[in-house]
C-alpha cells in the first residue's frame, strides 16, 4: 500500500512538511509506503476552463498535475497539506488541486483522503474546509483524526512544540492505516466496490 502526500507549500521543509512527515512516519510504522510530493515555488497555473482534459485526458498545462494523474493507480490514498493564507489554503495549492481533480476524470475516486493545514494563528478551519471539498465531490472517503487536522507555528521547530497538533497528525496516520487495511481486507474477501448511477448535471434554471 502507498499513500501520496501533497505538500502545497512553497517551502519544501517548512511547517506543512513537518505536519505531513508526522503522518507519513505513522503510516510507515504500519508498513505503508509514503511519498511526499511538493508543489514547489514555481508559478502554478489555475484552471482556465478550456476543457482540453475532456478530450485528451490531460491538463493543457503539462506540469505536476499530469504527472500525478498518470501515476494515480500507484497510490491507495491521498493526503493534501497546505499553509493558511488569508484564512484559505495557499493559492498555488488550490490552483494545483483544481486542475488535478478536474482533469483526473475520476482516477482518484474511492481512495481515502485527508486534508492537513498549518497556520500561525487563525484561519485553519476555513482552509481545512476548502481542502476537504475536493474529496467530498470526488467519491473519496474522508479520514478524520481526534481534532481538525491542523498545526500551529511560524517554523518547523514551533510546529513540533504544538503537541496537540502533532498528536492529531499521528492519529490521522493511525486512522488512515486502519482504513487502508480494512479496504484491503474487504477486497480480498470479495466485497465489491460501489457501483454508481450515471452522473446527473443540473443547474438552477433547468
Amino acid at each position: 500500500m502507498k499513500v501520496l502526500l501533497i505538500n502545497g507549500s512553497p517551502n519544501a521543509k517548512g511547517c506543512t512538511y513537518t505536519a505531513l512527515k508526522e503522518v507519513a512516519d505513522k503510516l510507515n510504522e504500519h508498513g505503508i509506503e509514503t511519498e511526499i510530493y511538493q508543489v514547489g515555488k514555481k508559478p502554478v497555473a489555475g484552471c482556465i476552463a478550456c476543457r482540453t482534459c475532456f478530450k485528451t485526458g490531460k491538463c493543457v498545462f503539462d506540469d505536476g498535475v499530469n504527472t500525478l494523474n498518470a501515476r494515480a493507480e500507484e497510490f491507495d490514498a491521498v493526503i493534501v497539506g497546505a499553509p493558511v493564507y488569508y484564512a484559505g489554503p495557499a493559492g498555488q495549492a488550490c490552483a494545483f488541486l483544481d486542475r488535478l481533480f478536474y482533469s483526473s476524470r475520476g482516477k482518484w475516486a474511492g481512495k481515502p483522503a485527508a486534508a492537513v493545514v498549518s497556520c500561525r494563528r487563525g484561519g485553519a478551519s476555513a482552509a481545512y474546509d476548502r481542502l476537504n471539498k475536493y474529496f467530498t465531490i470526488g467519491n473519496m472517503p474522508v479520514v478524520s483524526a481526534n481534532y481538525w487536522n491542523q498545526v500551529h507555528g511560524n517554523n518547523p521547530e514551533e510546529v513540533k512544540q504544538d503537541l496537540e497538533g502533532m498528536q492529531t497528525m499521528r492519529v490521522l496516520g493511525e486512522n488512515m492505516a486502519y482504513l487502508l487495511k480494512c479496504l484491503k481486507a474487504a477486497k480480498e474477501a470479495g466485497v465489491p466496490a460501489p457501483v454508481y448511477e450515471p452522473r446527473v448535471f443540473t443547474n438552477f434554471i433547468r
